[in-house]
Order: structure tokens, then sequence, then C-alpha cells
């Protein structure tokens, strides 16, 4: 078992990672809990998220964040619903928590809030109602639906005050339940008017909501003892406090439809569906209601054991065994969605695992090739999700054009771009990992054509300046206005950090790709004269091009702008794959000068910058406006992610896996500080180091998750 193999798992920060928790000093702080977020998903790319209190401090929150062409167009359809509890002292507590305008909170249901939890990855809201009562609320939603499931149910007792007659008092609690609704583009906002009144039919227990005509519909449903009444008001500027920070529309009308009013008694459960699904379970909203909630949710924990079960099949219990691999496998999933295949007939929704892709962020990201190719082994090799890599490779290489994979899809269904230089190259690692993970040659035989295809069009020259120079085996790239590698920042017309010529990365990468298909080729019996040759020429050229030696690292680009002799020593992180991907392209002293540089300039407890702080384009900031957040956005800012080919490095230099932990741990407890459960985007790039971009972020949770299992392996 792995608790036998490293007992630095046994600290209590590790064995709580499975049992995340955060109670009444951080809840009921309400500026602390309006800053931490929580996310639910549903394999689609739709997702519910909110503030650990319940209010929308973005226009990206929701309750029901429908994909309505999976794994894109997501459209707000819930934002929250707002809950009144009326004890039977006549007592009114309000759990809800709306912030607008100026900063005027109201309710305050934040000082009822008593703990935060995850159940597997269910939050669960705990409200303190009285000495003897408290309620609880789940919410998680349907895998491969776009319905989330809101539960509560009332914990304790009721003080039985009139003990001399019993039948007199009243063992329940009335619950109001106040949805508040939209239809709109998730990179929206809405703006009511007093003449537009949404479209609601309503039924004693439910009811069906269209913002207007054409506008997709959606169903509120509870339970046949519970009663809606129609509604119909608008909630006027509502803040978001973080759309504000970064510089967007931040205030937004709400509309309310009616109201739902349930009963609750101790240990009961009473769940509010919300769906956009045209064909729901007829058992909804009937007698069998709860019936049928109880067995989604057992479907749900059934496939967080069967995650958990096939992420090490060699333990019963991941849980307990190593609760941070079990907590990042959890986190792992939520970024694994459907992409189908549109083009083929007219079929219902089918969830194969040869048709999935990878969320690159929540909220705001789609699928991207590179953030796809760089997360595939921690997200599909180091969970035991095999079949799913597989099928994301074929569909990759299917969407290959003049030699590249696509860089990015659209949210709204326009032409897939390929303005990338390192997407389809970090395919070639990820195809390399996955045929050592599994011996699937089966596969690697099948894509062969295509990868010649692609090799020979990087020899030939192909989009985006991207090609071959004859004269010293490296790859150069770069067109006027076009952002090519992963540090992709621009602001309209300006591109923060071109790096048009012989980036190292990109080198270091087409190394790492000669090298496989040499493999490849001479295990598949294919002439792999071409490849060999390539490689020999890039090895006995990388050092003595990128090799910077006052510096005692290497240039970030060689032939800057195709000036030949013009490099850029600039002290980035990039060079750090030069030593992590192969060792083969420098000297083991070479090796340990760029390491201690990164260490020293680079390194900080979250992460590697991007810039080092003695540079003079360095940026000490990254939160603020679009332009403040581009221009820092590879300018210093911090990267959880690029910790994974550090790691690679020091275990390189020193073979010391224990001394991995340390260097981990702020990460592990990073599960706790941001949104729970899982790692955001980026990170300040000074002290105290705070999270900032996406909330959730698909290769940061990818490569902890591989350096985890790197250093307790």
């Amino acid at each position: 078992m792995l608790l036998e193999k490293n007992t630095t798992l046994r600290q209590p920060q590790f064995a709580n990672a499975w049992h995340l928790q955060l109670g009444p000093e951080v809840c009921q702080n309400v500026q602390a809990s309006l800053d931490l977020e929580w996310l639910v998903t549903n394999g689609l790319g739709g997702y519910a998220a909110g503030s650990l209190v319940g209010a929308t401090t973005s226009s990206y929150h929701g309750l029901l964040v429908a994909s309505l062409h999976p794994p894109v167009e997501r459209t707000v359809l819930v934002t929250k619903v707002d809950e009144t509890v009326a004890l039977p002292d006549g007592q009114m507590l309000q759990l809800g928590v709306n912030e607008y305008q100026g900063g005027i909170l109201d309710p305050h249901g934040a000082s009822l809030l008593e703990m935060v939890s995850l159940e597997g990855d269910i939050p669960c809201f705990v409200y303190r109602l009285n000495e003897t009562l408290s309620l609880e609320k789940r919410i998680w939603m349907e895998y491969g639906q776009n319905t989330t499931y809101v539960q509560y149910t009332l914990r304790g007792a009721f003080q039985d005050d009139d003990s001399a007659h019993p039948e007199r008092i009243d063992h329940t609690i009335k619950l109001t339940l106040a949805p508040f609704c939209l239809t709109r583009d998730y990179h929206s906002t809405t703006i009511g008017s007093n003449d537009w009144h949404f479209l609601v039919e309503s039924q004693p227990n439910r009811c069906m909501v269209r913002a207007f005509v054409e506008a997709v519909p959606f169903q509120l449903i509870a339970d046949p003892t519970a009663t809606f009444t129609p509604g119909g008001l608008w909630y006027w500027h509502i803040w978001h406090r973080r759309d504000a920070e970064r510089g967007l529309p931040a205030s937004e009308d709400v509309y309310q439809p009616g109201h739902f009013q349930l009963t609750l008694q101790p240990g009961i459960r009473k769940t509010l569906v919300l769906s956009s699904e045209p064909h729901l379970s007829n058992d909804f909203g009937t007698q069998q209601h709860e019936t049928a909630i109880a067995q989604a949710l057992m479907r749900h924990q059934r496939r967080v054991r069967q995650i958990l079960a096939v992420a090490d099949r060699s333990i019963d219990n991941l849980q307990v065994a190593d609760p941070v691999h079990a907590r990042l496998v959890l986190a792992a999933d939520q970024f694994i969605v459907a992409r189908p295949d549109y083009s083929a007939a007219k079929t219902p929704l089918r969830l194969s695992p040869d048709r999935k892709t990878v969320i690159a962020g929540y909220p705001w990201f789609t699928d991207w090739g590179r953030d796809s190719m760089i997360s595939l082994p921690g997200l599909f090799l180091y969970t035991g999700r095999y079949s799913e890599a597989r099928g994301l490779l074929k569909a990759f290489v299917s969407f290959m054009q003049n030699g590249l994979i696509p860089n990015r899809f659209a949210d709204s269904g326009e032409e897939r771009a390929y303005n990338t230089v390192d997407a389809t190259l970090w395919l070639f690692r990820a195809l390399d990992l996955y045929v050592a993970k599994t011996a699937d040659w089966q596969l690697l035989k099948e894509l062969f054509p295509a990868l010649q295809s692609c090799i020979q069009h990087h020899i030939d020259g192909t989009d985006y300046g991207i090609g071959l120079d004859s004269g010293d085996g490296l790859l150069h790239a770069g067109a006027p206005g076009v952002q090519l590698t992963w540090m992709d920042a621009r602001v309209d017309d300006w591109v923060v950090t071109p790096r048009r010529g012989k980036p190292v990365e990109i080198n270091a990468l087409w190394y790492y790709a000669l090298c496989a298909m040499e493999y490849w080729a001479v295990h598949l019996s294919i002439d792999a004269t071409l490849y060999s040759r390539l490689r020999h020429q890039v090895r006995q050229n990388f050092a003595s091009r990128f090799w910077y030696e006052e510096g005692g690292y290497l240039y970030d680009v060689v032939d800057v702008d195709g000036e030949p002799g013009r490099n850029d020593a600039s002290l980035r992180p990039n060079q750090l794959f030069a030593a992590s991907l192969t060792t083969d392209l420098l000297s083991d002293s070479q090796t340990t000068r760029l390491f201690q540089q990164v260490t020293e300039h680079l390194l900080t407890p979250l992460g590697l910058r991007t810039l080092s702080p003695t540079d003079p384009a360095y940026q000490n900031h990254f939160h603020g406006d679009r332009h403040q957040r581009d221009g820092a956005y590879h300018q210093g800012t911090v990267w959880p992610w690029l910790l994974g080919p550090y790691l690679d490095v020091h275990l390189r230099l020193y073979n010391d896996r224990t001394a991995l932990i340390p260097l981990l741990r702020p990460l592990v407890e990073a599960l706790w500080e941001n949104c729970l459960g899982t790692l955001g985007e980026v990170v300040e790039p000074e002290a105290p180091f705070t999270m900032g971009g996406c909330f959730a972020q698909a290769w940061s949770v990818a490569e902890i998750l591989r350096c985890w299992l790197l250093a307790v392996g």
C-alpha cells in the first residue's frame, strides 16, 4: 500500500485531502467565503459553481450552466437558489447571500453557514438553524446530462417544549426555495426590463421556464408534497465582484419565476431538480421523485468508486491508502468531457470513450489542443483511463491539418484554430507515454502515416512560419501578429510574448518527436533513416545554439525574428523541458547550472514564475483588467503546472523522491484555498502568492497528480 511506501502520507494535511472541509471560522467570515468557490461538472462541459456562501461573485457562476452542444455552447440557466427556513416557533432564517452594487450584502446567510465539505466530489453545505437543528444542502450533476440536483436534509431533533401535549408539537420546518433564472451565454451578462417577463408554465410542484419564445426551455421540479407559486420578479443590480476585478461588466439583473415551498422532517431528503434535458425521468415530480433521486445519487457514487478503482487497481480503498491521489483523481475527472461526432447521422448523445476531449479550465475555457496534450498523461494515464486516452489521441490526429493539430475549438461552432507550434509536438510525447503504458502498438501503427506526414510538413514548412532550418536541424516558427507557443497572451494587436524564431522548448519537443519517430519506425519495420539523421543533427547543435554561458542557462529563443545570432536571454522556465524531456541535449553540468538559476529566480511555493524578477520586463502583479492580466500572464505570473518539469529535473539530478514531497506540499494545501478540491490556473508572482485566473485548470491538476505519484511511487 502507498501508506507503507511513504510515511509522509500519514501527516494530517495529506490524510485530510479526501475529507476536505472548511469550518465556521472560514464559512462565517463572509469576505473570506466570498473568495472561495466550489465546482461540480457533468462530463459534457456543463457545470455548476458558486462562491462558498452561495453568492454569484462571477457571471460564470450558476447552479445550471448547461452545455447545449457538448462541450460548448455553455448557457447559464439557473444562477442560484436562495433558501428561507421557517421554524416552528415562527422564526424566519434566510440562508442566502447576494451582493449588490456598493458592496451591499443581503441577506446575510453566511452567519448560519457552519461547514462546507466535499463528500467525494459532492459539495455539502451545513447551516446551523438552532441549538438542535441543522440543514444540509448537497449539489451534484447527472453525468452526461444538463441536470443539477439540489438536495436538502434536516438533521437533529426538535425541542419538546410542550411534553404534556406532544401532539401539539410541530416536528417540521418550512423551506422556501427561490430560484434565480437567466438564459444567456456564459461569457455575457443580462440587463432586465420591466417589460420582459419570462414564460413560465407552472404545475403544483414544478415549472417550465423560457426566457423568451425561442429560448431553450428548462425545468425546475420538486416532489409532489411541494408547492410552486408563480411570481415573476426581477432582482436588479446583482454585483459580481470577481468580474469587476477583471475589468468586465459586473452588474447583472436576474429573474425569479416564483418560489417552491417544502416541508422538512429530520432525516428525510427533499430534492429540487434543475434540468434543460428534453427527456427526463417520468418519476421526477411524482410519488417516486425521491426514489428516483436516490437512484441518481447511487449512480453518481458508484461512478466515483469506479473512477478510484480504475486509477489504482492494486488498492481497494484509494481514498484511505492515498487521500491526495484520490482527491486529484476526482479533480482530474472534471476536465474529461465528451466531444460527440456531430458529423454522423443524428442519434441520441452517447458518451463513449472514443469521443473525449479536455476542458482546459473552468469556468471560461473550452478544449484546447495544447492543454489536452500536456494534460493527457496526468488526467488519463495516471488515472488508468487508457481507452479514453486512446480515443482522444485518435480524435486529435483526425483533426490534423497541414501537419498541425488544432490549438482550440471555438465556443460557437466557428472553424478550428491551428495557430500553435507546440500542441502537435506535445502530441508525440502524449502518444509515446500512452504506448509505453499500454503497449497499444495497433494504435501507433494506425496513426503512423499521419505522424509521418506531420513530420514532413514540419520539414517542408507549414502554416505560421513553422519549419525546419536545414542548417542546424532546429525548428523555427512565427508570423506577424500571431502567438504560437504556450506563452500566448495577446491584447488586441499586442502580442505580449511573440517568441518568433527558434524557441527553446519547441526544439526540445522537436527532438523528442524525432526520437519517438525513430524508435517507432524501427519497431514497425519502417525506414527510420530520416528521423535518425534529423535527431543527430538537433542533438549536435542544440546546446551550442541555446547555451548562454555568461548566464549559466539556456536562451529562451535563438535567431529571434529570423535574424541569425540574435538571441533572447530572458530567464524563463521553458528551458526546463530541454532537461526534463530527455537527457541527451545537455551535459550534467549544464543541467545543474540552469536548474540552479531557475530555482533561484523562478521557483515559488506554488509553481514557477514565467520571467525572472531581475528582468526589466518582469511584472510583479497579475490581477486586474484584461490589459494588466494579459500583460503579466507570461511576464512573471506563476504557473503551477510548471512544477512538473521542475520536479522531473530535480529527480534526475538528485534521485531523491522524498525531497519532492515538501515541494508539492503547498499545492496539496491549495486544495483547500481557492476552489475546494481542485487547483487553479495561475498565481500572483509575489507573496502571499494568491491564486488567479481560472479556478480549476486541467494541466495544473494533471501535472501535480503526475508528480505526486512520482514522489510517492
